[in-house]
C-alpha cells in the first residue's frame, strides 16, 4: 500500500502544479536521539514537489521510518512542507534548498511533529537527478524532546516548465 501511494505521488506530482514540479524517492539510514542515547534507523520513501516562484515550493511526503533490525516495527511517516530553492534554474546543475513543516506519524495511533533539513538535488540532465538531504523530525513532548535524523540520498524526477 505504501509503495502504491509513493508512486503515485512521483508519477502525478507535476500535474498537482501548474509551475515547475519534481518528485523523488529517497533512502535515508539515520537514527532516533533523545535523553543522551541514540538508536538507529532506517527511514524510506517519495514525495512531490511544486515550484510557486521566485524558489518557494510546497511539497507532500510519506515514507516509512523503522529501526534497522526490525523493518516490520516501521511507522508510517506523512509530511506537507515548504521549500526554498535558492538557484532553482534548468540551466543549473546544483539545485540547493532548506525545507521545514510538519510531520504525521502513524501506525496504531498518531503523533503531530515538526520537521527541517537542507539539501540539493544534481541533474544530471533536464529530467533526473540526484537527491542528498539531511533531515531532523522532531517531536516535544512532555518528558523531553526526540530527533528523528536521517541522511538521505534518492532520485529526483523533474517535470513542468
Amino acid at each position: 500500500m505504501l509503495a502504491r501511494v509513493v508512486l503515485i505521488l512521483v508519477a502525478f506530482g507535476g500535474a498537482l502544479f501548474a509551475q515547475d514540479s519534481s518528485g523523488y524517492v529517497f533512502f535515508a539510514p539515520g537514527g532516533i536521539t533523545a535523553g543522551g542515547h541514540t538508536a538507529m534507523t532506517l527511514h524510506f520513501g517519495g514525495g512531490g514537489e511544486g515550484i510557486l516562484g521566485k524558489g518557494i515550493g510546497l511539497g507532500l511526503e510519506l515514507g516509512a521510518l523503522g529501526p534497522r533490525s526490525d523493518l516490520s516495527e516501521s511507522i508510517g511517516v506523512f509530511s506537507p512542507n515548504g521549500y526554498f530553492h535558492f538557484s532553482r534554474s534548468r540551466g543549473q546543475k546544483s539545485d540547493p534548498f532548506v525545507t521545514a513543516g510538519y510531520t504525521l506519524f502513524f501506525r496504531h495511533g498518531t503523533a503531530n511533529l515538526w520537521n527541517f533539513g537542507g539539501g540539493a538535488n544534481y541533474w544530471f540532465s533536464e529530467k533526473i537527478g540526484l537527491r542528498v538531504e539531511m533531515r531532523d523530525h522532531v517531536w516535544s513532548a512532555r518528558y523531553g524532546t526526540a530527533h528523528y535524523w536521517g541522511v538521505r540520498a534518492g532520485l529526483s524526477f523533474r517535470s513542468g516548465g
